[in-house]
């Protein structure tokens, strides 16, 4: 375990069960000492800070006043799990997470048996919660279940999908919503403290009695102060009235580092029977507390580079080479300086994709729609059947999300919405909820659809250029999470010819066609081969999963006796694209060409260095070199 100093009571905390012979007191300073060990963790491993530090008295609550894991605790995303991983057997493995090898930044079913849900993507707490609460009903147990969310994830149309579905089933469950942005009803000193006692006491459950009981059970000294005190509770559950008609009982806002109070109401929560409906904590958080830095950060510290455990102060990284976020962003603003009708939109995600940089310059361009994919897509294709240029940035993993509005509402009207997809390809540290690996597959099978991956940062400018042309139709271009290829970058940026590639370097007996920015391994592959075995082969650049450059393939495929296809993404994709063409052109029914396409292997890949995610995944230079080996057989053999 990392830590500067023993802890007084963190040392002897392994598991829930540790847990519940302590005090209040002892809780707290096991609070205090849970944050102080993710700061200094964090320090040298980097990640995800700020939430966790702000539930760290709630999850320490949670454990000491519920059954885990035993009693089933589903958290919404991961982010805010980290406590929660301290105090559930991973302790001594902290300052392993997101490290190659180590545990997953995110929540993992094989990882811990109290990781009930797995989750790396918003909003899928309650859907789960309330199915396992159904289960739980039909198989007689008799077990609480209680979903953790945040008020990010609880914006989402899923979540009210859930709890819809929840209020009207009626079952017993609890929603904690953690609230460390906004507060519905902000809680007031020692008045709002009785009342979300009161409110979570066997005889108040229902809001709706509130004010009622409140006065009736009022003290003769102060009967002078009643009017005012029912307005108080009227206003004071305002905040809850939305969740009542959902068909929750609300419960809140309650101070969520107040063990004080937290205790006592999750045990009266816990206690309560013949509960009709389900019952939503609200609780208010400060995400990032404890943590001091002097730097701004208005995400609260989301996620964090290493930095001084002392000064607070992150490490930035001394490289000059520009990401392809970034690219991106100042190459669409660049774009809007001189038309007006371009927009950026993206969801919950203005700094990740680089759409903050856009939003700097042209505030009232830039749409931060929260976490709703689904509404991103049909709102940007609303906004560009009146004359609108909308990009749409967003996570390739996050997009799959809007599926369905991509293809009803885009693809098959034939809007042009032009897609900027980020993070394609494999993410590292994020692992398999983050990679980018289906969106040529679903993108590139949709009629109509034109789909872009550049090779480096000067072709996705040019793929930006494209985009931005095609009035006619849906496009996107998708690009890498990290650094650039650091190319050369002319005054003025073409766009493409639409569906046409590139040959890059023109060789003999073996072609390799690439599609995005694996074309640089490619590209050291052929020099290998060329040294070792003195063959020189043809490197092609794809440039289009759709539409496919006909032209290229079939010059590649007449005059090769290998043709080998290249791409960052799972079967279904590019390569087979590919393959159906050359089957439909015969090229395939003779001896005359073997054909192989490489691309993500059907499993999905544990998070690790991105590089060595690639050689596991079998798409760096030497497995390129081992398939040309291998097809050539002995005749390549023969020329070492």
């Amino acid at each position: 375990m990392v830590k500067q100093h023993p802890y007084k009571i963190l040392d002897s905390v392994n598991y829930p069960s540790d847990l519940k012979n302590l005090n209040i007191e002892e809780l707290k300073q096991l609070s205090e000492e849970l944050r102080e060990e993710i700061i200094s963790t964090i320090s040298k491993t980097g990640g995800h800070l700020g939430a966790g530090l702000g539930v760290a008295e709630l999850t320490v609550a949670l454990h000491y006043v519920f059954n885990t894991p035993k009693d089933l605790l589903v958290w919404d995303i991961g982010h805010q799990a980290y406590p929660h991983k301290v105090l559930t057997g991973r302790k001594d493995k902290l300052h392993t997470i997101r490290q190659p090898g180590g545990i997953s930044g995110f929540l993992k079913r094989s990882e811990s048996e109290y990781d009930v849900f797995g989750a790396g993507h918003s909003s899928t707490s309650i859907s789960a919660a309330l199915g396992l609460a159904i289960a739980r009903d039909i198989n007689e147990s008799d077990h609480d279940v209680i979903a953790v969310i945040g008020d990010g994830s609880i914006s989402a149309g899923m979540a009210y999908e859930a709890m819809n579905n929840a209020g009207h089933l009626k079952k017993k469950m609890v929603v904690i919503l953690n609230d460390n942005k906004m507060s519905i009803a902000p809680a007031v000193g020692a008045m709002s403290q009785y009342l979300c006692r009161l409110m979570s006491s066997k005889p108040y459950l229902s809001v709706r009695s509130l004010a009622k009981n409140f006065l009736n059970h009022m003290p003769s000294p102060i009967e002078n102060f009643a009017k005012k005190a029912k307005k108080y509770a009227k206003d004071f559950t305002t905040g809850g009235n939305f969740f009542e008609e959902m068909g929750f009982h609300y419960v809140g806002p309650v101070d969520g580092h107040d063990l004080d109070q937290l205790v006592p109401i999750l045990e009266n929560i816990k206690e309560a029977e013949g509960i009709s409906s389900p019952i939503l904590l609200h609780v208010i958080t400060k995400k990032g507390k404890g943590f001091g830095s002097p730097e701004e950060c208005l995400e609260g510290f989301h996620a964090v580079s290493k930095f001084d455990l002392d000064t607070k102060i992150q490490i930035k990284s001394k490289s000059i080479r520009p990401t392809y976020t970034k690219v991106f962003a100042e190459s669409l603003t660049k774009i809007a300086e001189y038309d007006e009708s371009v927009v950026g939109i993206t969801a919950a995600m203005p700094s990740g994709t680089g759409l903050n940089i856009f939003a700097e310059r042209f505030p009232d361009r830039m749409f931060d729609v929260g976490i709703a994919e689904q509404h991103a897509v049909t709102f940007a294709a609303g906004l560009a059947l009146d004359k609108v240029k909308p990009f749409v940035a967003i996570y390739s993993t996050f997009l799959q999300r809007a599926f369905d509005q991509v293809v009803h509402d885009v693809a098959i009207q034939s809007i042009p919405v032009r897609f900027a997809i980020d993070r394609a390809g494999l993410v590292g540290s994020d692992g398999s909820t983050h990679a980018g690996s289906f969106d040529i597959a679903y993108l590139a099978m949709l009629p109509n659809f034109v789909v872009i991956a550049p090779s480096d940062e000067l072709e996705l400018m040019r793929a930006i250029q494209t985009c931005y042309m095609i009035n006619d139709r849906p496009s996107a271009f998708r690009f890498p999470r990290g650094e650039a290829a650091f190319a050369e970058i002319p005054a003025k940026i073409e766009p493409f010819t639409i569906g046409k590639g590139r040959v890059v370097r023109e060789g003999k007996r073996v072609a390799v066609l690439s599609l995005g920015t694996r074309l640089e391994e490619a590209l050291k592959a052929a020099h290998e081969i060329e040294k070792q075995f003195n063959i020189k082969i043809t490197v092609a650049d794809a440039r289009f999963a759709k539409p496919i450059d006909e032209q290229l393939i079939l010059n590649l495929a007449e005059n090769h006796e290998v043709l080998i296809t290249l791409e960052e993404g799972a079967i279904g994709g590019f390569g087979s694209h590919v393959m159906q063409f050359l089957s439909q052109e015969g090229l395939l029914d003779s001896n005359n060409l073997k054909f192989r396409a490489m691309f993500l292997p059907d499993r999905f890949i544990d998070h690790n260095n991105v590089d060595v995610m690639y050689e596991e995944a079998g798409l760096n230079a030497s497995k390129i070199i081992k398939e040309v080996t291998k097809l050539l057989d002995m005749k390549l053999k023969n020329a070492a």
